[in-house]
């Protein structure tokens, strides 16, 4: 029996929102038939050379492991914006898949990201390029959010045609608006069907 084909979300969370957009992306994922959607986070990093995370995450997604990304038919991978940037536990994670690279092992396959930041110019779009382009290293094509999805013109919060995002008033601050919602769910969908035609 053959598995169907899966989108893998795969993120790093520190305060909720990154973790709470991945649920509506999936939720996207999943109103397309013949595709599946499957939530992955990373473990964090620390400057302790002697700290280790265990091997199951207390609560949430499991963890991520390179046969998860190598198999998937498309990735959809969020951050949170950290100077513009993403987060150092996801880019740990990147770093680590040279051997996908090497063989070619997510070529063609469709890839987007979400973020989040606490402030309007926070780097949400900075954060998407520097997802975008370890992605595009891999032979990935990225797909951001086209304006025919109207919330992109009428939020007052989160959204880019880059990708989903979200304006949190402070880092414990991680309810979405109805249109960061929208577009999360948007994203989802989109790479779902696109995943469908590449495959």
């Amino acid at each position: 029996m053959t598995s169907s084909p899966y989108i893998l979300i795969l993120f790093y969370s520190r305060h909720g929102s990154i973790a709470e957009m991945a649920k509506h992306i999936a939720r996207g994922v999943n109103k397309v038939t013949g595709v599946e959607a499957k939530i992955r986070q990373v473990p964090n990093v620390s400057s302790n050379t002697e700290s280790t995370e265990p091997a199951l995450p207390d609560e949430g997604a499991p963890y991520c492991t390179l046969e998860e990304l190598s198999g998937c038919a498309g990735l959809a991978m969020g951050s949170p914006s950290y100077f513009g940037s993403m987060a150092a536990p996801l880019k740990h994670f990147i770093d680590q898949t040279s051997t996908l690279w090497m063989t070619g092992q997510l070529i063609d396959k469709p890839a987007c990201g979400f973020t989040s930041a606490s402030t309007m110019h926070g780097g949400q779009e900075q954060c998407l390029h520097s997802m975008m382009t370890p992605l595009i290293h891999h032979g990935m094509i990225w797909l951001g959010l086209p304006y025919k999805n109207k919330e992109l013109i009428s939020t007052t919060s989160g959204g880019t045609p880059y990708g989903a995002s979200h304006l949190a008033s402070s880092t414990q601050e991680n309810t979405l608006t109805a249109e960061e919602k929208k577009l999360c769910e948007a994203q989802g969908e989109r790479i779902a069907l696109m995943a469908l035609k590449l495959t």
